[in-house]
C-alpha cells in the first residue's frame, strides 16, 4: 500500500480508503463487515471513511464496535454532517456542527475525528457561522482537521476568503472514468491551497468493475441487484455505455491487472488525489481494490483510456 500526504495536515493516508455509504451498519450483514475492515488492515488500508447520515448513524456505530481493538493511532476517521438526522437535526448551523460531532463522538467511541467533513453546502447557514463553529470543535481538540464534499469553486474560495478561521484540507467530490466534473474548477483550485481530492465512487458504482457487461444481466450478489445498495444505477446500466466500457477490458487484460484496479489507478494518476474510497461487501473484494495502489499507468496507456472515454460521449454516427 502507498500512502499520501492530505492536503496541508500531518496526515498520511493509504491510497484506498474503505468506505461505509450503504454497507456496513446497514445492507452488509455485521461478520462481513468485520471481515472487510480486518482485511483493510491487512492490506495496508489506514483510512475510514463514513458519515453521520449512513443508516442514520449504524454506520458509525458499527465502526464505533469494530475498532475497539484498533490502537487510535493506526487508523484515520473521517465522518461528515449536514443531512437530515431528524425533522428538526440538518445543515451546518453552530448548533448542529456542536452536537452532531458530540453524536458522532459518541457513536464512533473515540475521543476525536482525524478528518471533520462537511457533507454539503449549507445555503441556509451564514458560512462564516460554518466556519467559526468548525473551528471551536477543532481548538477543542473534538476534530483535528477539516473538509467538505460536493462544494463548488466558488464555496470553496468564499470559505478561504473568511479570516481567522480553520483551513480546509480535503474535498470528497465524486469522480471516475465517467464522472470528471471535478477537474474544470475544484482541482486546480484544491492543488493551489493545499487541499486533497478524497474521492467517492471511483468504481462509478461497481460498473467499471466490468461486472455488468452489455446484454448480460447483473449477478445477483452485486450492487445492481440489490434495493438498500442500487440507487443512481439507471443511469449507468445504459446499454451504450456498458458496451464502450467493455473497450477497457483489453487495455486491463494487457497490464495484467483487472478492471476494478484499471479503475482506479486511473483517478490515482491525478497528482492532487489522497485517496479513492471504495465501498466492499465481500474481503476478496477489498483486497482487489487494495491491490490498486501503485500501479502506474504510463502515457500509453492513458491515452488509450481517453480514446475509449471520448467515444462514450460523442453523439452516435
Amino acid at each position: 500500500m502507498h500512502y499520501r500526504q492530505l492536503g496541508n495536515s500531518d496526515l498520511k493516508v493509504s491510497e484506498i480508503a474503505l468506505g461505509s455509504w450503504l454497507t456496513y451498519g446497514v445492507a452488509v450483514e455485521a461478520k462481513k463487515s468485520r471481515a472487510c475492515l480486518a482485511r483493510a488492515f491487512d492490506c495496508g488500508i489506514n483510512f475510514i471513511d463514513t458519515a453521520n447520515v449512513y443508516g442514520h448513524g449504524a454506520a458509525e456505530s458499527f465502526l464505533g464496535k469494530s475498532l475497539r481493538g484498533q490502537a487510535r493511532d493506526s487508523y484515520v476517521l473521517a465522518t461528515k454532517l449536514y443531512f437530515p438526522m431528524s425533522d428538526t437535526d440538518q445543515g451546518l448551523s453552530a448548533e448542529q456542527i456542536h452536537k452532531q460531532v458530540n453524536d458522532s463522538l459518541r457513536r464512533l467511541s473515540t475521543d476525536y475525528i482525524d478528518l471533520y467533513q462537511c457533507h454539503r453546502f449549507d445555503p441556509g447557514t451564514p458560512l462564516e457561522e460554518t466556519m467559526q463553529a468548525l473551528t471551536e470543535v477543532v481548538k477543542a481538540g473534538k476534530v483535528r482537521y477539516v473538509g467538505f464534499s460536493e462544494w463548488t469553486a466558488a464555496q470553496i474560495q468564499a470559505a478561504m476568503d473568511i479570516p481567522d478561521v480553520v483551513s480546509f484540507v480535503s474535498s470528497q467530490p465524486q469522480y471516475s472514468m465517467l464522472w470528471r466534473e471535478p477537474e474544470s474548477e475544484v482541482i486546480p483550485l484544491c492543488k493551489n491551497n493545499g487541499i486533497s481530492q478524497i474521492v467517492w465512487s471511483p468504481l462509478a458504482q461497481g460498473v467499471l468493475t466490468g461486472k455488468y457487461g452489455k446484454g448480460v444481466k447483473p449477478p445477483l450478489d452485486s450492487r445492481a441487484c440489490n434495493p438498500q445498495m442500487n440507487f443512481f444505477m439507471d443511469r449507468l446500466l445504459d446499454d451504450k455505455l456498458l458496451k464502450g466500457i467493455d473497450s477497457l477490458h483489453p487495455i486491463a487484460a494487457d497490464l495484467g491487472i483487472s478492471m476494478t484496479q484499471l479503475a482506479l489507478a486511473w483517478v490515482l494518476r491525478e497528482a492532487n488525489l489522497a485517496a479513492a474510497i471504495i465501498g466492499a461487501s465481500k474481503p476478496e473484494q477489498v483486497v482487489e481494490n487494495a491491490a490498486a495502489s501503485g500501479i502506474q499507468l504510463d502515457a500509453a496507456i492513458l491515452q488509450a483510456i481517453d480514446a475509449v472515454l471520448e467515444s462514450l460521449t460523442q453523439p452516435p454516427q
